[in-house]
């Protein structure tokens, strides 16, 4: 069994993390995920499990707390008639076969390589936030025929890679199509429970040397059930303080942050 103070720690540091997640989530409407696999691993690293394979525990429980999450967010979307279920349902298939491919892929890779993926991601989703338009458009409605079979799996894939949902690639791909901001973070959500489910039943049979204590599978229980808490709880201030404020700024500092961090991913990755 592991030691009580250490359990302490960690169970001290997770209620941050997820506090933090959730007023950010509530607040700039980012995906957990993003700010979660770096939260973790960070996390546990500190308190001394950094075994090869720490990577797929960050993802895997990242995506994990993504069924949850995501799964209330479209309920909630739904309700206000946000959703658009003709771009959910001819997307699923494609976005779940990435996620399956996804997955496979990060459960056979090492952590540092997960990492350098992570780092390189990171860096172009900070950049898309900090620099992006509203106003670009790759095409005036959403891709069909082979586009949308290269696209789709294409989304699913790498964000099991990075262990996140659909907002950090389908809200941007969507609103490149000329699809309605709100209407695309509300179909994004849906997105997220497609990406997560597969993944997560895949990481959840997967072996994992030296991994935080009550881990099942790549799926660290504590961790979980923390985490979706403390965002259930918080979330609700973030989205009371973007009604409050203008977000947009903080979106800009935020975008620095996330880019700070995924270049400090990439750095430890090659070893500086």
């Amino acid at each position: 069994m592991p030691e009580t103070g250490l359990l302490l720690q960690m169970l001290v540091m997770l209620l941050a993390i997820g506090a933090f997640a959730g007023v950010l989530a509530g607040l700039l409407g980012v995906g957990g995920g993003i700010i979660l696999v770096p939260a973790f691993f960070y996390a546990f690293q500190v308190l001394g499990y950094d075994g090869p394979q720490l990577m797929q525990v960050c993802l895997a429980t990242s995506l994990a707390t993504i069924v949850v999450t995501s799964v209330r967010s479209v309920l909630s979307h739904n309700k206000k008639g946000a959703v658009d279920w003709e771009i959910l349902r001819s997307w699923a298939i494609g976005i779940g076969i990435g996620a399956v491919f996804g997955m496979l892929l990060a459960s056979s890779l090492r952590s540092i390589t997960l990492q350098a993926i992570f780092g390189c991601l990171g860096v172009v989703i900070g950049l898309y936030m900090g620099f992006g338009r509203s106003e670009w458009r790759l095409g005036q409605e959403m891709p069909k025929g082979l586009k949308r079979a290269v696209l789709s799996p294409t989304v699913g894939f790498l964000s099991v890679l990075m262990g996140i949902g659909g907002g950090s690639f389908g809200v941007p791909l969507m609103s490149l199509f000329n699809v309605p901001i709100h209407r695309a973070v509300a179909t994004a959500a849906g997105f997220g429970v497609i990406i997560a489910v597969p993944a997560v039943i895949g990481f959840l049979f997967v072996s994992i040397d030296g991994a935080p204590p009550y881990t099942v599978g790549a799926v660290n229980l504590v961790a979980f059930a923390v985490i979706v808490s403390m965002t259930m709880i918080t979330a609700p201030y973030g989205v009371k303080l973007a009604h409050a404020m203008d977000p947009k700024p903080l979106k800009r500092v935020f975008a620095v942050f996330l880019t700070l961090v995924a270049l400090n991913m990439l750095r430890k990755a090659l070893g500086y």
